[in-house]
């Protein structure tokens, strides 16, 4: 079978017992960096010395069908180089690959910089998004995060230091300055910290300068008051302007929060009178 198994995401207190078990019995390990993962294996006192295989963003496409028929036979342990396999990491390709091939796939469960941020971050945890990293160029990102302002969900991102301050600053021109943010930065490590504010407040605090691995937690969009009747004629202008009848009512309805399903039905009914 494949194995997905989490690791630390800064400190080896969080292996859990079955991952050091899983590890001390593996024959094959396909890791993000099989020098990271030669690094846990010492660092957690495993003697044991499985072959390690390269599975990584540049190579996995290519390799998922060899990895996935070989663990036809036998136990193929995947980690990455810090938290969950597949989850903004390698992985998801062999998983797919795996399971189109008929075999069995697992997951020894632990860190996770994702929920972690999300749980400290103050913020709504009842529902929420997670969106990755945003793209790199300017425009490209600015075009992303103006998708997302009507998102009522809590939103995660993964962030460079780097990048950190066009983000925030980007960040507040799509979402309004009132929007509340968390920074979680070194989550589990010794330097672990959260702020928290508005955009604004928070790119004065890291345009000194922000090191560190970074996860940014953002609050929703309030839901929109609206009666049925303009969010359906909404939907109906956008229908007019060359969308389709399904998809102008998830938008209606990602904005208002009123179920697309009602909206369908009744944007239907309109047409008939």
């Amino acid at each position: 079978m494949i194995i997905l198994a989490a690791t630390p995401i800064g400190n080896l207190g969080d292996a859990s017992r079955r991952l050091i078990e899983v590890l001390e019995n593996a024959e094959i390990v396909a890791a993000e960096d099989t020098r990271t993962t030669a690094h846990l294996l010492r660092a957690l006192q495993i003697e044991n010395r499985p072959r390690l295989i390269a599975l990584h963003d540049h190579n996995e496409k290519h390799k998922a069908a060899e990895l996935a028929a070989l663990a036809a036979d036998q136990d193929i342990v995947v980690v990455s180089d810090a938290g969950m396999p597949a989850v903004s990491d390698p992985g998801y390709g062999l998983v797919a690959e795996a399971v189109a091939q008929g075999v069995t796939v697992t997951a020894i469960p632990g860190p996770s910089a994702v929920l972690m941020a999300l749980a400290i971050s103050g913020l709504p945890t009842d529902r929420f998004t997670f969106e990755g990293f945003l793209p790199r160029k300017p425009g490209d990102r600015r075009t992303a995060l103006k998708k997302l302002a009507t998102e009522q969900r809590t939103m995660i991102f993964f962030e460079s230091a780097a990048r950190l301050t066009s983000s925030l600053t980007d960040m507040g021109t799509a979402f309004g300055e009132t929007r509340r943010i968390a920074v979680c930065r070194e989550l589990t490590k010794f330097y672990e910290e959260v702020r928290r504010g508005t955009a604004s407040e928070l790119v004065e605090w890291a345009a000194n300068g922000v090191k560190g691995e970074i996860v940014v937690v953002v609050e929703g969009a309030a839901p929109v008051a609206i009666s049925a009747e303009d969010a359906v004629a909404q939907v109906q202008s956008l229908v007019e302007s060359g969308m389709r009848l399904k998809e102008a009512c998830a938008e209606v309805a990602a904005a208002t929060g009123l179920s697309s399903r009602d909206l369908y039905q009744q944007a239907l009914a309109a047409r008939k009178q």
